[in-house]
């Protein structure tokens, strides 16, 4: 076996695949941060005789502000995620997941995509990247009845499935029935939550407006907020504003109210009593109340803060109670990032954003970078630029904190929230097939076509394929009487001679 200190590949494995031969810097994950680092690293490292490597379990980057323009129809799927393969031509990819990593013997464990053995990744530097998952609460019947708003598939399925309830429902003559079709819920009053159900609700009405058998009435949204009030990144009188719109919209807006189990019918609890709230019965519930650190954190030997985030300086290198960790990098939703400006978390650290992810791995790139050349390193400090939110065509919300704070409602709003996302979509090929889908969609409207049996596409082809089983034979018919239409005067007669002389003796 051959080994290559701190570097390379391990040979000798049979369930290896084949890696660079080069010093590598290990990026874990290939969202915000991972894609960014790459982008900045991968030609610096190879001119110099490394290679960057990138493992995630998918081969693209997703660009989560624009999920909820996803499932409400506005934007093509595929044009809100980038290509690893296109845009990082000089980096390594491994489609996988690093489920482990011993930094002291600088290697990581990759379970492939494809199912198969796990192998090991040995790195120079490792860049943690990992972002974050949907935190839930257990809450019984929510994994088997409910969807998050964190991935482009996710995202997808929102957008078929109320086309599909909407269509389905026109039919059902069952008032029951049809009230749970018609019924979409999101739990969660954060950025997320909101845009979600803002953006469905434009869809289905876009909908309604095509399918006669529907009434803009029947359609019921429920919106479920556990705190006191929505959206934190937006002042107090901007998200009482906020309420008031959807409210005008006929979204049902509960605040101090927690969904307490999904079995069967939606039961709704007041909080912080928990007395019952309301109950009633859904087939689309949106889960958008939170998120937490990918777990994978949990199986390195980095130092991890309460919240299962890992522990990082404000130049973005891991650092535990012993000190800085040589070759270590952390980013995004998974470190703790001190927020220098004084104006993040109740903890200090950053809000987990976009906004953050992208600047973060910009400032990780060229500090990795100067510790080669052991040049000084430049801490992370980035004050917030506000936050944009759209609500659907020609709605939105902002606070902006460019000049001062600017508060901004309706349609300029939304010009702004297009504007900044639209600008701040990753590579210049993804923002133009954004912006021109976007002037296409003006001119021509919103896309509400359902695509079917994503889930199954098969199903057509297995059904043409399979022999159609044979028509069961008829019965066999009973023997005739052999008397049967004869006439009556024969019908006494005996069958043969051989009767005549049996009847004569």
């Amino acid at each position: 076996m051959k080994f290559f200190t701190n570097y390379g590949i391990l040979e000798g494995m049979a369930s290896s695949p084949q890696l660079q031969d080069r010093p590598r810097v290990l990026v874990v994950g290939g969202g915000y941060v991972g894609l960014y680092v790459a982008l900045k690293l991968q030609k610096k490292i190879a001119n110099a005789g490394g290679i960057v490597t990138v493992v995630d379990p998918l081969p693209y980057m997703t660009y989560q502000p624009f999920l909820p323009e996803v499932a409400g129809g506005n934007i093509e799927a595929r044009h809100a995620v980038v290509s690893h393969r296109k845009h990082l031509k000089q980096t390594e990819l491994i489609q996988g997941r690093v489920t482990s990593i011993d930094h002291a013997n600088r290697t990581a464990v990759v379970a492939p995509a494809d199912g198969g053995a796990n192998f090991e990744v040995p790195y120079f530097d490792v860049v943690v990247a990992a972002g974050a998952i949907t935190r839930t609460f257990p809450i019984k019947g929510l994994a088997d009845k409910g969807i998050g708003l964190k991935t482009i598939e996710e995202a997808v399925a929102l957008r078929n499935g109320v086309l599909e309830r909407i269509e389905t429902g026109s039919l059902m003559t069952d008032p029951v029935e049809r009230a749970r079709a018609l019924t979409f819920v999101v739990v969660g009053g954060g950025f997320a939550g909101i845009e979600c159900i803002t953006e469905m609700e434009d869809l289905a009405r876009a909908a309604v407006k095509n399918n006669p058998r529907v009434k803009q009435e029947e359609v019921r949204f429920v919106l479920v907020e556990a705190m006191g009030r929505i959206m934190p990144e937006v002042t107090e009188s901007q998200a009482q504003w906020v309420v008031e719109h959807l409210r005008s919209r006929g979204i049902e807006v509960l605040l101090n109210t927690s969904l307490d189990n999904a079995e069967g019918s939606l039961k709704l609890i007041n909080l912080p009593d928990k007395t019952p709230a309301q109950e009633f019965e859904s087939d689309t519930l949106v889960w958008t109340a939170g998120v937490q650190a990918n777990p994978m954190i949990r199986s390195t030997d980095f130092p991890l803060e309460p919240r299962g985030r890992v522990r990082v300086l404000p130049d973005l290198r891991i650092a535990g109670d012993e000190g800085i960790i040589d070759n270590a990098w952390a980013a995004g939703d998974i470190a703790a990032v001190p927020d220098l400006t004084g104006n993040g978390l109740p903890d200090g650290t950053c809000v987990p954003n976009a906004q953050h992810a992208l600047r973060q791995a910009k400032r990780l790139a060229k500090n990795l970078w100067a510790s080669r050349w052991d040049k000084p390193l430049t801490d992370y400090k980035h004050k917030n630029l506000g936050a944009v939110a759209g609500f659907g065509e020609w709605k939105g919300v902002a606070n902006l904190k460019v000049v001062g704070r600017i508060g901004l409602k309706g349609p300029l709003a939304w010009l702004a929230h297009r504007g900044y996302h639209g600008l701040a979509m990753p590579t210049v090929e993804r923002k133009l097939r954004v912006i021109f889908g976007w002037i296409l969609s003006f001119f021509v409207g919103r896309d509400t076509t359902q695509l079917m049996d994503l889930d199954n596409p098969r199903g057509a082809f297995v059904a043409a394929a399979t022999p159609a089983p044979k028509p069961a034979a008829a019965p066999a018919a009973p023997p005739a009487d052999a008397s049967a239409g004869k006439p009556a005067a024969e019908a006494g007669k005996p069958a043969n001679k051989e009767a005549v002389s049996a009847e004569s003796k």
